[in-house]
């Protein structure tokens, strides 16, 4: 489902406002999480997606890491873009100490170059209890 709705955005390049579209792109599924928790798992501006943190559930790391990036990628792609569009990503941590190393080795099956800029941010708990990753990240649509 896509809901359109207008919002002025600035252009600091040039300092005046343009007008673009916001999209809010909900994939298959996910209608239900948009309802109840009133957040948009995509917003669209001009070519760029903009994605909400993406999680997964109770597996042992590993697998909760790679679960976390087919996650990640499904979602990209009800918007028409992939793991390879991504500019920006920012993934928090439950204990990322423990399992940075494990995460960095997924991390690397998923992401290939070029790489997106990364900024990990340890914390001390996540909205969904047995998780140990979220990642949201920023991608631009290729023209």
């Amino acid at each position: 489902m896509k809901q359109l709705t207008l919002a002025l955005v600035g252009m600091a390049l040039i300092g005046t406002p343009a007008l673009h579209a916001q999209e809010r792109i909900i994939p298959e599924g996910m209608q239900r999480t948009y309802d109840n928790f009133h957040y948009a798992p995509i917003v669209k501006v001009g070519n760029t997606l903009y994605l909400s943190g993406v999680v997964a559930g109770d597996e042992d790391p590993e697998q909760q890491f790679e679960s976390v990036f087919r996650n990640l990628d499904r979602v990209l792609q009800a918007a028409g873009s992939s793991l390879a569009d991504v500019v920006e990503m920012t993934t928090f941590h439950v204990n990322m100490r423990e399992h940075v190393q494990t995460f960095m080795t997924v991390k690397d099956r998923f992401v290939k170059e070029p790489y997106p800029t990364w900024t990990a941010i340890g914390v001390e708990t996540l909205f969904s209890p047995r998780s140990l990753v979220e990642i949201r990240v920023v991608a631009i649509l290729s023209d």
